[in-house]
């Protein structure tokens, strides 16, 4: 069973929270670009694509680069970028910088809990994701279904994007005794049992859908 981060017994079986397979993208609408790779990839960090676009990208069609004291994402398809595994999480954030709008809303964040990466079979982790449209959706993949945890949904914690189309919010996870809290812009928009979040470890960083100009500010990883 591919139970190793969540409890599915009732979170992800009722309601909104079902099982689901990802949708497919409108592609006519928003073909997915490619770009040119950076030079290098920022040291020790990996990049894995999303299992429908590996058959037709390649991880040199998104760009990830170090851009002054922070990290940038030019995707590209969309994917996961993280550093190693993390035990006994505590916490995780950064801040987002939505650079401009995008052909339709497209999401970026945090992920946690990556286990089992290379085998899309068995993949698990959980994310936390915003738009330049002030949503946010929480959501698990296990293997090749995504569990809506908190479907999209708006919050005046988050920042619209503006008239140019930019939108920055810091995002943040904290992992405690009782919860799994998501804040935005230090509001909490959502927490989680840890009856459902059972383990929190394993790879942690960030997730960007495909055609966006990201940057991330302060990323960073506590352990307890």
């Amino acid at each position: 069973m591919r139970t190793t981060i969540l409890a599915l017994g009732t979170l992800l079986v009722t309601g909104s929270a079902c099982a689901q397979k990802p949708a497919p993208q409108a592609k006519e609408a928003d073909p997915t670009r490619t770009v040119t790779a950076a030079a290098a990839t920022p040291a020790g960090w990996t990049v894995r694509l999303d299992d429908k676009d590996t058959a037709r990208y390649k991880v040199t069609d998104t760009r990830f680069e170090t851009m002054g004291a922070g990290l940038h994402v030019t995707s590209g398809p969309a994917a996961i970028y993280y550093k190693g595994d993390v035990r006994n999480l505590g916490a995780l954030g950064a801040t987002f910088v939505q650079m401009e709008a995008p052909r339709h809303p497209e999401a970026y964040g945090l992920f946690f809990g990556g286990r089992d990466l290379a085998d899309p079979a068995k993949q698990t982790y959980v994310y936390f994701i915003v738009r330049g449209d002030g949503q946010y959706n929480i959501s698990h993949r296990a293997g090749s279904e995504v569990h809506r945890i908190v479907p999209w949904t708006a919050s005046d914690a988050l920042n619209k994007q503006d008239a140019a189309g930019k939108a920055r919010n810091a995002l943040s996870v904290t992992v405690g005794a009782d919860s799994v809290r998501f804040l935005a812009n230090g509001k909490q928009v959502h927490a989680i049992s840890r009856q459902e979040i059972t383990n929190a470890d394993g790879a942690a960083g960030l997730r960007v859908n495909h055609n966006l100009n990201v940057h991330v500010d302060g990323f960073a990883v506590t352990t307890k």
